[in-house]
């Protein structure tokens, strides 16, 4: 059994099936709706029904508060229709965004390798191309764990019949422990994908910034060596953050990128260098390297920020202090299991938007 949704003000109509989300549903037909977490806690993906009912899901008491309930508003990202629905969303489509649909694939591990202590490189191969935008995330499906855990790719959209992922150890999280510690080369997982708002705004020619942190590099990482294959002229500064450097990963794909590119800028900064790590670079933090820097002036860049919310809070804040506007501010936060989600990136993005 299937139930019709039109969505006002777009008119587009939808078909979701008994127990889907309305939010599944729309991607995977190709009409966008507003969200970010995909999880019921961030209200991005927050609708008013105008007709029929849903089942309000799992949506968080936070996200939706009881008085929005009454007034029939619903998260589309955990529910599920009753009947026929008409439902009115604030939909503002960036004009960069490419809007593939999401579709479901077969992933075979090619490859596993340490990137630091605590992140593993992890290579699919996929039954078949998945066209997405650098940026973006796919849903992995994890033997004996349920629902799906959500992972940035960190290779190039032009590499579309590869998956590289970079997955860190979250302490007691049953997701990240299984790719850690049982995962094999040859095994198959599910995947579906492409998910996320998070990617480069190739139509504003202002420079790019990005700051990463951590497994947050995985974006970027993708972003910029997107940028660099299509031959992009912007100036491309990368900042990344790490606590010592057994953790900084990828450094010499960027230090020789930046040999290679001219335009090309590659700043690692480390918070708690050891005494062995031999270190000449930025210490500090990563927002405190772009600052420096910059000398505290960011005004006519856009910047991309990946990574955990304390380095993503403390980016915003030194950003706009340096005259940067919100809208030119782009994010991808990440959540771990101590959040309530198990390395799950909770997407934000600019124009003032929380949890895009």
């Amino acid at each position: 059994m299937s139930y019709e949704v039109r969505v006002e003000p777009t008119g587009d109509v939808i078909e979701v099936e008994e127990g889907q989300t309305i939010l599944d549903a729309a991607l995977r037909q190709g009409v966008w709706l507003p969200f970010a977490c995909g999880h019921g806690t961030c209200a991005t993906c927050k609708v008013q029904v105008l007709e029929g009912d849903a089942d309000l899901g799992n949506a968080s008491p936070f996200a939706l508060m009881d008085m929005e309930r009454d007034e029939g508003k619903i998260l589309v990202c955990c529910a599920t229709p009753e009947s026929d629905l008409v439902i009115e969303a604030d939909i503002d489509v960036d004009p960069d965004f490419q809007g593939f649909s999401v579709e479901d694939f077969v992933g075979t591990v090619t490859e596993i390798q340490d990137l630091s202590p605590t992140i593993k490189g992890i290579s699919f191969e996929l039954d078949r191309p998945m066209a997405f935008q650098a940026g973006q995330y796919i849903n992995l499906q994890i033997p004996g764990v349920e629902g799906t855990r959500a992972f940035s790719i960190a290779n190039p959209s032009s590499d579309n019949r590869r998956l590289e992922l970079h997955v860190r150890l979250v302490p007691g999280g049953a997701g990240t422990s299984w790719l850690h510690e049982q995962l094999e080369v040859g095994t198959t997982l599910d995947v579906s994908g492409p998910y996320g708002q998070f990617f480069v705004r190739k139509s504003d020619d202002q420079d790019a910034i990005f700051i990463a942190g951590g497994s947050g590099l995985s974006s970027p990482q993708s972003m910029i060596l997107d940028m660099l294959e299509e031959g992009d002229s912007r100036q491309i500064y990368l900042f990344q953050g790490a606590r010592n450097v057994a953790e900084l990963y990828n450094r010499e794909l960027f230090e020789a990128l930046e040999k290679e590119h001219s335009n090309f800028h590659y700043v690692p900064a480390l918070n708690a260098p050891e005494d062995g790590d031999d270190w000449n670079g930025f210490t500090g933090f990563v927002h405190e390297a772009a600052k420096a820097h910059f000398d505290n002036r960011f005004i006519g860049h856009k910047a991309y920020l990946c990574g955990p919310p304390p380095m993503i809070d403390a980016a915003i804040t030194t950003l706009m202090q340096g005259r940067l506007f919100e809208r030119d501010i782009h994010m991808e936060r990440f959540l771990t299991a101590a959040d309530g989600a198990e390395e799950r990136p909770v997407r934000h993005c600019s124009s003032g938007s929380e949890e895009k």
